[in-house]
């Protein structure tokens, strides 16, 4: 598989560990960065000799990058986060060229098998009010957005399966909190990977759902399998990592 990393940054590194010890090509290393990779701009001709890209970069260029994408018919495995508002124009976009493109907060398959547990563990609370749901997350320093995309992913996951939870609260609350409000807290500080926390708490007892990233290769071994999915498979659309891992864990992605 020939693949184009765009987004050269700590996450475009461990991605093209993970694609070079399982025996892919990286065509190129793009980021906006002068000197970070082999260029800054992503050419026709690097479209041309690549069979998918896969992309970690800033928020703020992804529309502009799917659009080129979808037009080359390149498939496309995008991790960034912090571009939801954006997701109706990329859909356009990519079911309009008949394109291929897998989006996610979260490629790890733990993280996928996490949201799972965590969809079941709500909806097994749906008949017992006793029990309250919140989440919460922590990140390294450096991280830009707050909350992470993981953590929203997880608290609509939690919206989808328990009805008396409506809104999603990520501020800071100075009142006591509403019933229909889910909770998520983010703390930011140190070197940490990634740590997401589901607590179901009641006046009896408490059950955790926690998912705790020791690195980032996991994110990264989860995108290239996305992408050596749609290489060998190719899914016309606007998919989200969702629909890749439950395939997977079915058996099918393999």
């Amino acid at each position: 598989m020939n693949a184009l990393i765009v987004g050269y940054g700590r996450m475009g590194h461990e991605v093209e560990t993970i694609l070079q010890a399982r025996g892919h090509r990286v065509t190129a290393r793009i980021d906006k960065t002068p000197g970070v990779g082999d260029s800054t701009e992503i050419s026709s001709e690097i479209l041309r000799s690549s069979q998918v890209v896969i992309e970690f970069s800033l928020p703020e260029g992804v529309l502009d990058h799917i659009r080129t994408y979808a037009a080359a018919g390149l498939p496309a495995v995008i991790g960034t986060t912090g571009w939801d508002e954006r997701k109706t124009e990329a859909k356009t976009l990519v079911e309009g060229y008949q394109a291929a493109l897998i989006h996610g907060t979260n490629f790890s398959l733990g993280a996928q098998m996490f949201f799972q547990l965590v969809e079941r563990a709500a909806a097994m609370i749906a008949d017992l009010p006793d029990y309250d749901i919140l989440v919460t997350e922590w990140h390294h320093k450096l991280k830009k957005d707050s909350p992470s995309g993981t953590a929203l992913t997880t608290a609509n996951r939690i919206l989808r399966n328990l009805p008396r939870k409506t809104e999603i609260n990520t501020g800071r609350i100075d009142r006591a909190i509403h019933d229909h409000e889910l909770h998520v807290a983010s703390v930011r500080g140190g070197s940490i990977p990634g740590i997401h926390q589901v607590l179901l708490d009641s006046v009896a007892d408490t059950i955790e759902v926690k998912h705790t990233a020791r690195n980032r290769s996991g994110f990264a071994l989860g995108a290239v399998l996305a992408a050596e999915w749609l290489s060998v498979r190719p899914q016309i659309g606007f998919l989200d990592v969702e629909e890749f891992a439950s395939q997977y864990f079915a058996g099918l992605g393999r």
